[in-house]
């Protein structure tokens, strides 16, 4: 499976739009080019429905919010699912201000999404915000552990029902869920976390992978976070002693570049739940 699902972006190569964050978006469009896609990064509004309309696929990352771009996001937000495009939302930073909570809250209201990815406690508020219930939500701590395993995947599942959307709650251990099956993903290393932007690489990474396999949203995002995950282990094992975090950086996208579907099947550490 995670192999034709990498071959079938390389394959395609899938032009994504992507309306991020500047401080990642450098690093977002080397990653998308190292998986086999193209990027375009286009955040004016005078020009968002324009450009989704001839790409593939929308990332909409709200990390460096402002009153400039929120209404490009909806704009191509909108146009993407007018097309039945892939969009993927990276709500960064969703609960740290009012204004990217409300933003994430009404983007989710408005918007059709093929995929949320984000942390658990970005998650956490969304489902918050959307009027989730309490009970599940408020019992699940803001880590994933093997101890809080089994409680986040009942959350992300409760929420991928309510949303209609691939839910991706990535950290220590990720996980992938729809309304009725989940994945929990133990690929990485803990050094990654010392990057900015894997999340953000992850995420624009994802929308291609979204694009070049349109009939399997779930795998298809599984099989993104696996790579990224899989490539972080294999650039770690790289480092020699003079070597830091940038150069991490360096080697995931070369990582990814070079990575094939072999070796991401048998790399991959992920279990069904």
């Amino acid at each position: 499976m995670l192999k034709s699902l990498l071959e079938n972006v390389r394959e395609k190569a899938p032009l994504i739009h992507n309306i991020t964050n500047y401080v990642t978006v450098n690093d977002c469009a080397n990653i998308l080019l190292a998986c086999g896609a193209s990027p375009i990064m286009a955040d004016d509004f005078g020009e968002a429905e324009e450009i989704t309309s001839v790409c593939g696929g929308l990332n909409i990352n709200i990390g460096t919010l402002n009153q400039n771009t929120i209404p490009s996001m909806f704009a191509a937000g909108k146009r993407s699912n007018e097309l039945n495009h892939p969009v993927i939302l990276d709500p960064v930073g969703a609960g740290a201000s009012k204004l990217r909570t409300e933003t994430a809250d009404k983007l989710i209201r408005e918007l059709s999404f093929t995929a949320i990815r984000g942390n658990i406690s970005e998650i956490k508020t969304l489902a918050l915000g959307a009027g989730t219930t309490k009970g599940v939500d408020a019992d699940v701590a803001d880590i994933v552990t093997e101890d809080t395993l089994d409680r986040v995947i009942v959350f992300a599942k409760q929420f991928a029902k309510q949303t209609g959307t691939v839910i991706a709650i990535t950290g220590a251990i990720d996980i992938v869920a729809t309304a009725d099956k989940a994945y929990a993903i133990r690929n990485g290393h803990p050094m990654m976390s010392r990057i900015t932007g894997t999340g953000c690489m992850l995420t624009a990474m994802t929308a291609a992978f979204l694009v070049a396999n349109p009939n399997q949203p779930l795998e298809a995002t599984v099989a993104s976070i696996c790579a990224m995950g899989l490539c972080g282990e294999r650039a770690f094992a790289r480092l020699t002693k003079d070597d830091g975090n940038s150069t991490l950086r360096n080697y995931i996208i070369d990582e990814i570049y070079n990575l094939d579907g072999d070796t991401l099947k048998s790399g991959a550490n992920y279990e069904v739940r």
